[in-house]
C-alpha cells in the first residue's frame, strides 16, 4: 500500500521559465507537455510525487503573465491563483538566465499577498560555476534561491529534500479504485472545457473560442453522494495525422493515454455542426482503448440537428453501439442527467455475466444460426465463461477457431450485447479452442 500523501506543492513561475520540465523531473515522468513555445501549460495539472519514501500531490500551472490582457492569459492567471490558494507550498520558478523580470516582480507581489511558504527556484542553472546567478533574485524578497538545473536535474535531489521538509505531513485523500474514470474526447472546440466546467460547476478548466485551449490531460475529482468520479478533460483530436505538429502532438498523445485509463468515454459531437467522420473517428479511439462510450451531443442549446438525425449513422457505424445523451453546458440541461447515464454504463462496464446463463445463451446462438464451415467441418460454439471485467471479456470454446468469420464474430458480439444490455460497452470476445 502506498505512503500517504504529506501535503500539496504548486509550481507557478512566468511563461516559458521551465515549469513543466521541472515537474516532470521531479515526477520521473513525461506528463507535462514541454515545449519551446511560451504558454504550452494552460489548465493546473495534479501529479503525484514520490521522492526518499514521501509522497506528495504537485500541481504544474499555465505561465503567469499579470499585464497579458488576452482572455485564456487572464484565465491561465485565475487558475494559477487558485493552485496558490490550496497549495502547502509553493515552488516559484524563475529563469537565471535571464534574471529577474517585471513578470518575476508581479508574480512575486501575488505569493506575498497569498501568505503561502515559498521556495524560489531559479532554473536553466545548466552549469554549477554560475550559482551566484541565482543572487539575483534575493531582491524578490522571498527567501535565498535554489539554483538548478531541471533539463540536467543539477540541483533538483537537494531542491526536493527541501521541499518535503517543509511540508505539513498530511496531504489530500487520493482516489481508490473504485472510482468512476472518465474521459472527456471530442475533436477541437467541440465544448469538452465547458461541459466540465458545468458538470463541476466551477470554472475548473480553461473556456475559449481558440480551438486547442486545452493541452495537458487534466484530471478532476467529483463526489456526489457515494460516488466518486475522476473526470479527465483532454486535447482535441484531429483526424489527419499531418494536422498533428508539435504540442499539438504530444497533446494528443495524453488524451489517447487519458482513455487508456478511464472506464467511460464521453464522446462529444457538436451539435451545432451535426456527426462529422472525424467525431466517428474519436470513438473509435475510445474503442480501442477498453473505454465503455457515452456519445454526447453537446451545445444542445444551438442544436442544428436531432438525436434521430444522428442515432441512425451512429447505429451503422460504431462497433459499440453507443447511447446517445443530450446536453448544454451554457443553460445545464442534461448535466445531471449525464452523470446518472455515466454512473449506468458503468455498472455495465463492470457486470459480470452468470457462467451458466451465457451458456443458455450460446445455445441459443447455436439454434437460430448454424456456425460457419470450412471442407466440411462446421464451427461449433461449445460453453464459455467471463474473464474479468472492466470492460466485460469472455472465452468462448470452439471446436476450431479457425473457422470463425468476421461476420459471424460480429453477430455474436451483437448478439451477446443486445442480451446482456451492454451498449456502448467494449466487449472482448476471445474464441479459443477446446483443450
Amino acid at each position: 500500500m502506498s505512503a500517504p500523501l504529506i501535503g500539496t506543492v504548486a509550481v507557478v513561475g512566468f511563461p516559458n521559465v521551465g515549469k513543466s520540465t521541472l515537474v516532470n523531473r521531479f515526477s520521473a515522468t513525461r506528463q507535462a507537455v514541454v515545449f519551446e513555445t511560451p504558454g504550452v501549460t494552460r489548465d493546473r495539472k495534479e501529479i503525484v510525487c514520490e521522492w526518499a519514501g514521501k509522497r506528495f500531490l504537485l500541481v504544474d500551472t499555465g505561465g503567469v503573465d499579470v499585464v497579458d490582457p488576452t482572455p485564456i492569459t487572464r484565465d491561465v492567471v485565475e487558475q494559477a491563483t487558485r493552485a496558490i490558494e490550496v497549495a502547502d507550498l509553493v515552488v516559484f520558478t524563475v529563469d537565471a538566465k535571464t534574471g529577474v523580470t517585471p513578470g518575476d516582480e508581479e508574480i512575486a507581489a501575488i505569493l506575498r499577498r497569498a501568505r503561502r511558504p515559498v521556495v524560489v527556484v531559479a532554473n536553466k542553472v545548466d552549469d554549477p560555476r554560475r550559482d551566484l546567478d541565482a543572487l539575483e533574485f534575493h531582491a524578490l524578497g522571498l527567501g535565498d534561491p535554489v539554483p538548478i538545473s531541471a533539463l540536467h536535474g543539477y540541483g533538483t535531489g537537494d531542491l526536493l529534500d527541501r521541499i518535503v521538509g517543509e511540508l505539513p505531513g498530511e496531504g489530500p485523500q487520493e482516489i481508490g479504485e473504485e472510482a468512476i474514470r472518465v474521459a472527456i474526447l471530442g475533436r477541437p472546440n467541440v465544448g469538452k472545457s465547458s461541459l466540465l466546467n458545468a458538470i463541476l460547476g466551477e470554472e475548473r478548466v480553461i473556456v475559449s473560442e481558440v480551438p486547442g485551449t486545452t493541452r495537458d490531460a487534466i484530471d478532476t475529482v467529483l463526489r456526489r453522494g457515494d460516488t466518486t468520479f475522476v473526470l479527465v478533460d483532454t486535447a482535441g483530436l484531429r483526424r489527419k495525422r499531418r494536422q498533428r505538429q508539435g504540442i499539438e502532438y504530444y497533446s494528443e498523445l495524453r488524451a489517447i493515454q487519458a482513455a487508456e485509463r478511464a472506464d467511460v468515454a464521453l464522446v462529444l459531437v457538436d451539435a451545432g455542426e451535426g456527426l462529422v467522420d472525424q467525431d466517428l473517428a474519436v470513438a473509435n479511439v475510445a474503442r480501442t482503448a477498453g473505454c465503455s462510450t457515452l456519445v454526447v451531443l453537446s451545445k444542445w442549446d444551438i442544436a442544428t440537428v436531432g438525436v434521430e438525425d444522428v442515432r441512425p449513422r451512429l447505429q451503422d457505424r460504431l462497433r459499440q453501439r453507443p447511447p446517445l445523451v443530450t446536453v448544454s453546458a451554457k443553460t445545464g440541461r442534461g448535466v445531471r442527467r449525464l452523470l446518472d447515464r455515466i454512473e449506468e454504463i458503468y455498472g455495465r462496464h463492470t457486470s459480470r455475466v452468470p457462467t451458466g446463463e451465457l451458456n443458455r445463451f450460446l445455445q441459443e446462438l447455436r439454434d437460430q444460426r448454424p456456425g460457419p464451415s470450412r471442407n466440411g467441418r462446421r464451427l461449433n460454439l461449445l460453453y464459455g465463461t467471463q474473464v474479468s471485467v472492466r470492460p466485460p471479456r469472455f472465452r468462448v470454446f470452439v471446436n476450431d477457431p479457425a473457422l470463425i468469420t468476421r461476420d459471424y464474430g460480429y453477430w455474436v458480439e451483437n448478439r451477446l450485447r443486445e442480451r446482456f444490455s451492454l451498449a456502448g460497452v467494449p466487449v472482448v470476445i476471445d474464441f479459443t479452442r477446446r483443450a
